[in-house]
């Protein structure tokens, strides 16, 4: 039976003359774990909101979408709101209340729930996912990953027919990111929700869904069972954001079954190998000496009773290098890069740039072409109706300036930086903070929505700014994007710094803040930590270099 269906869909957003969808038709069947994937911009989250009437843009709009054979934009505010549930990008634009259980309790109170329906429902919902324990904390106070199952619960309270989710993992650490789809697999299969993600990671979801739609530039240019779709597709043609057996697959040019899961993938390619050398060698990363930030034995806390976020951190960014920072949700790495910008002080400890005592900057000296941090909620950046407006106001000639990081913005200038998808807002930010010409650069999930290719652009360019002599404190959850440019990762636990090591040394070490590739080539190849360190181990160049 259809669920979920699109016929004709094409949608114009005001003052704009190209569509940001053309002419979409699909259709997802019930019980069904559908993903959509595509290139940042092509249209992914306007596709899901159109599927909402809550939530619809205003728009010129042709064609139909309908629910169970009934069109959405005409069907009772009621039913829409009940039937439809949709998890956002960003947790905290979805909480709305000081208390778990009040979260819970909200949307069944605006339907007009009797009161022992709702708490019986609270009950077993919290049950379910594990939140007794939270029932009575602030929203606040949890982590990233805890407030996006509160969301997911919070819609799945209502007993939804229909689940929309729009990259709800983009802010997830590893763990927590595994944790997540794997509840999302569970209401699947034990409620037969049909389910619709949006989503760029796609190493874990890909094993686990049913039908596949890529997206390219507002239409949706292949449908189907994911691995007909991907073992059919050309070598050329494999978008980089596909897991990493797929990527190894048709990077050998292999016929037959194509593997989808890393287990699929050391039982079905590994045993066929034969490398030419057993262990990647380093890369050589020789850097100056002199030190860019260092933080010493520093403590910090939002507030006097409250428990130190920063605990005893010591670390050191040398000059020049790229520094990656992981960790757990919750375990301080955006308050240190908060602390390393000046926007918090520690109560202990020394924090120093550029060999200089933090607190002896003064009247703003150490943001003129000092430091500069790219936040993690980049919206807090925008001041103006337009993107050329944003930057045009720091850099006049600010196409002059950025000719040399080859960003692609033409199309998003003349739009409001609010109406841009979330990958193009944080391109549209780090241009903005780059005009700032710093010497030292933090970035806080830089690479959150973005899709491969501009990852790829992304980490090009981290490289090229290296070149020039600026410094960069990378904090991110994207473990293959760290482990590709990265000239050192630092793990952070509690607010300590647990290890550091050379990316090579750190994931081939880790069991679950690793790679893809790495878990698939242990055994046979030691510190491979991405798909090209295995293929460039092969002998007779078996695949394209």
């Amino acid at each position: 039976m259809e669920m979920l269906a699109a016929k004709n869909l094409s949608v114009t957003f005001p003052e704009c003359n190209t569509p940001v969808l053309s002419d979409i038709s699909f259709s997802v069947e019930a019980g069904a774990f559908a993903i959509l994937c595509g290139a940042t911009g092509c249209g992914k989250s306007t596709l899901l909101r159109m599927c909402k009437r809550e939530l619809m843009p205003l728009c010129e709009k042709s064609g139909t979408v309908t629910l169970e054979g009934m069109d959405i934009a005409e069907a009772q505010t009621g039913i829409t709101a009940a039937d439809i549930g949709f998890v956002m990008q960003h947790p905290e634009q979805q909480i709305v209340t000081d208390r778990v259980w009040h979260e819970l309790a909200f949307g069944l109170e605006n339907l007009g729930y009797p009161t022992e329906v709702i708490r019986r429902r609270i009950a077993e919902m919290a049950a379910y996912f594990g939140m007794e324990e939270w029932l009575e904390c602030n929203p606040a106070e949890l982590s990233g990953g805890q407030k996006q199952l509160l969301n997911l619960a919070g819609v799945m309270i209502m007993q939804p027919k229909l689940l929309l989710l729009d990259e709800p993992t983009s802010q997830l650490d590893p763990i927590a990111a595994a944790d997540f789809l794997n509840t999302l697999q569970r209401l699947n299969r034990d409620f037969s929700v049909t389910i619709l993600l949006a989503e760029h990671r796609l190493e874990e979801v890909i094993p686990m869904c049913s039908h596949l739609m890529i997206m390219q530039n507002g239409r949706i240019e292949r449908q189907g069972s994911p691995r007909s779709i991907l073992q059919t597709a050309a070598d050329g043609d494999m978008p980089d954001d596909m897991p990493a057996a797929v990527r190894l697959y048709h990077g050998l040019h292999m016929q037959g079954n194509c593997p989808l899961s890393v287990r699929e993938a050391r039982q079905q390619i590994m045993p066929l190998l034969s490398f030419s050398r057993s262990t990647v060698p380093e890369k050589d990363t020789r850097l100056p000496n002199d030190t860019a930030l260092a933080f010493s034995d520093v403590y910090f806390r939002y507030g006097r009773r409250e428990k130190d976020v920063l605990r005893h951190l010591t670390f050191q960014v040398v000059q020049g290098e790229i520094y990656g920072m992981i960790g757990g949700n919750g375990a301080g790495k955006s308050t240190a890069l908060s602390v390393a910008a000046g926007l918090h002080r520690a109560y202990a400890g020394r924090v120093s740039v550029f060999g200089k005592k933090i607190s002896a900057y003064t009247s703003g000296s150490l943001y003129r072409d000092c430091i500069a941090m790219l936040p993690q909620d980049v919206q807090t950046l925008f001041l103006y109706n337009t993107a050329e407006e944003e930057l045009s106001e720091l850099d006049a000639e600010y196409r002059e300036t950025l000719k040399d990081y080859h960003f692609d913005m033409d199309d998003m200038l003349s739009q409001h930086p609010y109406d841009l998808s979330g990958g193009q807002q944080q391109m549209l930010a780090l241009a903005k903070v780059l005009l700032m010409k710093p010497r030292l650069l933090l970035l806080d999930e830089p690479t959150k929505g973005l899709d491969a290719a501009s990852r790829q652009g992304l980490g090009e360019m981290l490289l090229a700014l290296q070149k020039q002599g600026i410094t960069i404190l990378l904090v991110t959850h994207d473990i293959e994007f760290a482990a590709q440019y990265a000239n050192r990762i630092g793990f952070l636990s509690q607010g300590e710094m647990i290890s550091e090591d050379t990316p090579r040394e750190f994931f081939s070490g880790n069991a679950f803040y690793t790679t893809a590739a790495s878990r698939i080539s242990r055994g046979w190849l030691e510190n491979a930590v991405t798909i090209q360190d295995i293929l460039q181990c092969l002998p007779n160049e078996r695949c394209d270099q």
